[in-house]
């Protein structure tokens, strides 16, 4: 896919990584529809990209219905719809038996809903959109980028729930690719290390300086445009699929 050929839905578009890739995106050529629940953050980022490459849609991606009707009109906002890259999420942070005693369910069920029932709900809402696309080059038709985390891997202590939602994301990646190859709809995932988002900026620097000392090389947080550039290269590359690519300078998180 050639990059100024792309008309992406970006979820979590508005700041922090799913930014970075509309940026990207929109600085190649390509068009971008937004969805996000934060209506300043989208006008800003509408503004900032211009209105006639980008547009904001408000969207809980745990909608199934909303999902699906949103996805509808990115389409004729775009064009056409041949890429969706899922960056939405939330932390949802905390212990299993904490001080306060133990997690409420709703708090497990929110992350998950957040992180892996809305990376499906928008990847099998887009699916169905790409699976009429022209083919192009190998037959393809259009790619899905999920955003997962290294987390998922090895998670920290108070990341059970996090853990568990990015786990799903990376568990899912290679069925919904074999399953979606028929159609030359393309699945991978990235998993990004500690990197530099608004959540990060927030912290004391005390904090930042720890994080970046744990990273082995670049000892460093992760650039949101390092993420852009990957998610790109994965976008232009057909043989790329199934697959999950950490992104993480080497990093291993600690029990806590």
């Amino acid at each position: 896919m050639q990059l100024s050929d792309t008309r992406a839905i970006v979820t979590g578009g508005v700041s922090g990584l799913g930014l970075a890739v509309a940026q990207h995106l929109v600085a190649q050529g390509g068009k971008v529809a937004l969805f996000d629940v934060n209506d300043e953050k989208g006008a800003a980022a509408v503004a900032a990209l211009g209105d006639a490459n980008a547009r904001y849609f408000k969207t809980d991606v745990t909608d199934e219905a909303g999902v699906a009707a949103n996805v509808a009109a990115a389409k004729d906002f775009l064009g056409g719809l041949n890429a969706a890259i899922n960056c939405a999420g939330i932390l949802g942070a905390g212990r299993v038996l904490g001080r306060e005693g133990s997690m409420k369910l709703g708090q497990f069920q929110t992350t998950v809903m957040v992180n892996l029932v809305g990376s499906f709900n928008v990847a099998k809402a887009a699916a169905e959109v790409m699976q009429h696309n022209d083919a192009g080059e190998d037959g393809e038709r259009g790619v899905i980028v999920n955003t997962a985390s290294v987390a998922a891997y090895e998670g920290q202590i108070g990341q059970a729930a996090y853990s568990a939602s990015k786990g799903g994301v990376v568990g899912m990646t290679l069925p919904m690719a074999r399953e979606l190859s028929r159609f030359g709809i393309r699945v991978m995932t990235v998993a990004p290390g500690i990197f530099w988002t608004p959540m990060v900026d927030g912290m004391p620097d005390d904090v930042q300086k720890s994080l970046s000392a744990s990273i082995p090389f670049p000892s460093r947080l992760g650039r949101p445009e390092e993420f852009a550039d990957l998610v790109a290269y994965i976008l232009g590359n057909r043989y790329l699929n199934g697959e999950t690519i950490r992104l993480d300078g080497a990093t291993r998180l600690a029990p806590k």
